[in-house]
């Protein structure tokens, strides 16, 4: 006779298989937690509420840092919002002024070169003296320029500056045409025995080359309205047939450019 094995009492069930008696209203007992396995039940309105007395300080530091970052972004995107509806304002104002007063950038031209001080047989320094006549030709119908100090005048011969000077303080009106002389100088100018061979050479062409570079700060008017300062760049490529004075333009070609800020 087969003999029948029992399951030991702390045995879990097989499949299929419950403890306990189902007819009389008792049900399966939850299985005991592991050996060095313990269970601990907190509260549930303690949990994330109350902090442990070593985190409390803790807790108030990163709330406190959590604040200040929340107050600096919010000045940030204001700072930002500012700077934007500054920026549209500007524009807008930009904007209406150029469809009322229709600006044209003025015209340059030099209507006069006269050169002395350069001496080519003589390896010594030179200290040339330019004579510059600048016609300058405001075609706006409603805007003026205030021509201000701080403006600056050079004479260059290839990299080499020969002179400087600078524009008289003038206020050119809308509809006008202003021509301006200045004199402007250089001092012990040593030039070298290759650049003087080559100056030599264009002299006997009559066609001697200067670059001429203006840079003057100027206001606009519209109106009754002033500007801020800009900065207004010509450079004009001069060609004399001397380099005595009086001399004459041979060719002379000028472009400008503007520098608003």
């Amino acid at each position: 006779m087969a003999e029948r094995v029992h399951p030991a009492a702390d045995s879990p069930p097989q499949s299929g298989q419950f403890s306990g008696n189902f007819s009389s209203g008792e049900f399966p007992r939850k299985p005991a937690p592991p050996p060095a396995t313990y269970v601990i039940q907190v509260p549930k309105d303690q949990i994330y509420r109350v902090p442990p007395p070593e985190n409390a300080h803790r807790l108030q530091l990163l709330s406190q840092k959590k604040a200040g970052r929340s107050r600096c972004r919010c000045c940030f995107c204001s700072i930002l919002a500012a700077i934007f509806i500054l920026a549209v304002l500007v524009g807008l104002s930009l904007g209406v002024l150029f469809l009322v007063f229709r600006p044209e950038a003025p015209k340059y031209s030099v209507e006069g070169f006269s050169v002395s001080g350069i001496n080519l047989t003589s390896p010594s320094p030179i200290s040339p003296k330019f004579n510059v006549t600048v016609r300058s030709r405001n075609g706006n119908g409603k805007i003026g320029i205030y021509y201000e100090k701080g403006s600056t005048v050079d004479v260059f011969y290839r990299d080499v500056d020969l002179c400087n000077g600078a524009l008289p303080v003038f206020y050119q009106p809308a509809k006008n045409v202003t021509v301006v002389k200045t004199a402007l100088s250089g001092s012990r100018i040593q030039l070298t025995s290759g650049m003087r061979k080559e100056m030599r050479h264009e002299l006997r062409k009559k066609t001697m080359p200067f670059k001429l570079k203006i840079k003057a700060p100027v206001k606009i008017k519209f109106g009754s309205v002033k500007t801020w300062t800009i900065t207004v760049k010509v450079n004009c490529d001069v060609t004399v047939d001397k380099l005595t004075a009086p001399s004459r333009i041979v060719s002379s070609q000028c472009s400008h450019d503007v520098d608003l800020w």
